[in-house]
């Protein structure tokens, strides 16, 4: 389905280089890829969960750009949803940062936990965001993969209830630059490192 995917984000995706990622930081990429694969080889859909305590950046980037990846590459049926051990809100530097990749975004419901309609190509399914926990009733229950974003959230939820994997994949979190001149150029930052990891893991998948 990557011909489905807006231009301009193929385009951005075709550029991401997954040659420099430590093999440390691979080993953990691979676990995930393992669980994928293990979906996609039984006929099963494969569910993620990306986790962090409040659901306002990385559990975010972690979704939408997962959900891209499974289009880019064609794996499917394959679904990502995001989830918080608190719920807050999509921080907005996060909507900006995806729209200026080639993302289309629409605010759905203008509240304090605005709910965004993320559009990765005209006529594939939209990323619905805004901030929840991760066992909120949006997100799948049972025979998911859950992805520890943040280290407060692995450490702080050490069972996460349904959850057939679980992979502690940390990442900085932007919002420390909040407030400060160039504080979305960080949150571009994040972004491309998540995009890339997600890409290096969707080339393991086999369909």
């Amino acid at each position: 389905m990557k011909n489905l995917l807006y231009s301009n984000l193929v385009d951005y995706i075709d550029q991401l280089s997954i040659e420099n990622l430590s093999q440390e930081r691979k080993e953990i990429l691979d676990t995930l890829a393992e669980f994928i694969q293990g979906k996609i080889d039984n006929n099963e859909v494969c569910n993620l969960n990306f986790i962090c305590t409040h659901n306002s950046r990385r559990s975010h980037l972690g979704q939408v750009w997962a959900q891209s990846m499974a289009s880019y590459f064609n794996v499917f049926p394959f679904y990502a949803y995001s989830g918080g051990t608190v719920a807050t809100a999509m921080h907005n530097n996060i909507g900006l940062a995806l729209k200026e990749v080639g993302f289309s975004i629409e605010n759905l419901a203008e509240m304090e936990n605005s709910v965004y309609a993320i559009s990765l190509g005209e006529n594939l399914p939209k990323v619905i965001g805004f901030s929840k926990v991760y066992d909120h009733s949006f997100n799948p229950k049972t025979q998911f993969g859950a992805i520890m974003t943040c280290s407060q959230a692995d450490e702080g939820c050490p069972f996460i209830a349904g959850a057939e994997k679980r992979v502690a994949l940390t990442y900085d979190d932007p919002k420390e630059f909040d407030g400060i001149p160039n504080a979305l150029e960080k949150y571009k930052e994040r972004s491309e490192q998540i995009a890339t990891e997600m890409k290096y893991v969707f080339t393991k998948i086999k369909n």
